[in-house]
Formats: C-alpha cells, sequence, structure tokens
C-alpha cells in the first residue's frame, strides 16, 4: 500500500511555474495554427495561441519515462535539432547523457540507408588510424591537404555520432517542421519519435508529443533538461543493477570455489554413518 502511495504523489519532471517562466506555453499567430493541435491549446490571447501547460506537465512526464526505460535497458536516444536557437542546447544536454545527436544537417538517409553512414563513420576513424600510426605524414602535401578537409567535413556532419553502431530505439525532435526528413524516416522504420511541437505543426506523426514552445531558448532547455535527468536516472539504476549482478555472480563462484574445496569424509567414517542411519 505504501509503494502505491509514493507512486501516485511521486513529483512531476518539471512544474508548471517553470513551463510558465521560460514561455513555454507560447505558441504561433493564430493564421498559422494546425487544426490538429486544437486539444492542446487552451485559449487565443492577441491573436496568440496559449498552450495548455498542465497537458504539457503531463506529456513531458511521459515522455521522460519512456526514455528512461531505453536508458535502463541500454538502448540509445538520437536527439535532433538543427534550429540556430536549439542545437548548442541539445548538443550540450545529449553530450551530459552520452547520447548521439544530429544538429547540423540531417543526412538523407541517415536511418533508412544507415549502413552507407557507417561506412561513412568508418572512413573518418580510418583518417584517425593514419594519423595516430604515422602513414598520414609520409603523404604529399596536397593528399594531406585533401584528407584533413575530408576529415573535417566528417567530423562536423557525423562526429556527434560516431559511437552510434546500431539504429536508434527513439528519436527526440525540436521543431518538427523543419526536421520532418527525420520524422519521415523514423516512422518509416517503425522506431518511436518523441517531440516538441508547437501550435502550427502536424501532431500526427509523432509518437510522444509535447506541446510546447520550440523557438524559445529557456523552453527548449527546460524540456531537454527533464528529459536527460529522466536518462540519467535510468543509466545509474542501469549501472546498480549490473554491480549487483557482478556481486552476485563473484558470490556464486566464492561459493562454489568452496564447495569444490571440500574434504570428502573417509570411507569408515561414510559407513558407519549409513549403518546408522538404518538402525
Amino acid at each position: 500500500m505504501e509503494t502505491n502511495k509514493l507512486n501516485k504523489t511521486k513529483m512531476p519532471r518539471t512544474n508548471f511555474q517553470d513551463l510558465l517562466d521560460a514561455g513555454t506555453h507560447f505558441g504561433h499567430l493564430k493564421r498559422k495554427w494546425n487544426p490538429k493541435m486544437a486539444p492542446y491549446i487552451f485559449m487565443e490571447k492577441n491573436g496568440i495561441h496559449i498552450i495548455d501547460l498542465h497537458k504539457t506537465v503531463v506529456k513531458i512526464d511521459e515522455a521522460a519515462n519512456v526514455m528512461k526505460q531505453l536508458a535502463r535497458a541500454g538502448r540509445r536516444v538520437l536527439f535532433v535539432a538543427t534550429k540556430k536557437q536549439a542545437k548548442d542546447i541539445v548538443a550540450e544536454y545529449a553530450k551530459s547523457v552520452n547520447m548521439p545527436y544530429v544538429t547540423e544537417r540531417w543526412p538523407g538517409g541517415m536511418l533508412t540507408n544507415f549502413p552507407t553512414i557507417r561506412k561513412a563513420v568508418k572512413k573518418m576513424n580510418t583518417i584517425d588510424k593514419m594519423i595516430s600510426d604515422g602513414t598520414f605524414e609520409t603523404l604529399a602535401k596536397r593528399e594531406r591537404l585533401q584528407i584533413t578537409r575530408q576529415r573535417a567535413k566528417l567530423e562536423k556532419n557525423l562526429g556527434s555520432i560516431a559511437d552510434l553502431n546500431r539504429l536508434p530505439s527513439a528519436l527526440f525532435v525540436v521543431d518538427v517542421q523543419k526536421e520532418m526528413n527525420a520524422v519521415k524516416e523514423a516512422n518509416r522504420l517503425n522506431i518511436p519519435v518523441i517531440a516538441m511541437v508547437d501550435t502550427c505543426c502536424d501532431p500526427t506523426p509523432i509518437d510522444y508529443v509535447i506541446p510546447a514552445n520550440d523557438d524559445a531558448a529557456k523552453s527548449i532547455a527546460v524540456v531537454m533538461g527533464a528529459l536527460c535527468d529522466a536518462i540519467k536516472e535510468g543509466l545509474e539504476e542501469r549501472r546498480i543493477e549490473k554491480d549487483k549482478e557482478e556481486a552476485n555472480k563473484a558470490q556464486e563462484n566464492k561459493e562454489d570455489a568452496a564447495q569444490g574445496k571440500k574434504i570428502r569424509p573417509r570411507k569408515g567414517a561414510a559407513k558407519k554413518e549409513v549403518e546408522a542411519k538404518a538402525e
């Protein structure tokens, strides 16, 4: 009963006031709205739609729980935000939880043609190997210049996903309209999409809609902070579970070793024990 009470009274990831202070409630102009966002709109004021922050709090919690479970299971979430006011914030938060991110340009076929993207990443690793083992220095000056430029270009576009060895388990997007190609690729591969959706966007292709202002830097930071905190919790729980498993395994090995070292009773003693039991 006590556990159930704790679950019911669990604090939300973020609160109404934080979202209000960050301007998360400001939508777009009424004339630019998408009617499919109507369930998340609280009212219209001075020609601007106001987002219902009570629903935003609920949706952030829902998305955060999904991310926590993915992190706990050792899965990766790919963060996507190429708009100017979002890219630095998203990159910073994604780095803090060691998750891959795309903040420059969405490479076409990043998900649907993933093996080709991996080849480009391997090319970058090959160049690094050439530099470290001295092969790079044996090349002509012109070749070195070409390779250096190629390496810089690959680093800019793919450096943040260098350790993404398989398709991500979920996508987080800031600005659905701007990142429509990423959303389409994820939908095609049935990869769940979590996104900040403004009043001018279509929420239909999004699995976990977070109704919020996707233009204000403070709004993006508040949402990212809540989601990355959830990922940190998931990673911490995963680490604790692994430590427990290792401790249990070590204990079992210790017990097995101790049993193997037990001295067998002498034949005469064993015979007497059997006779005593028979009587």
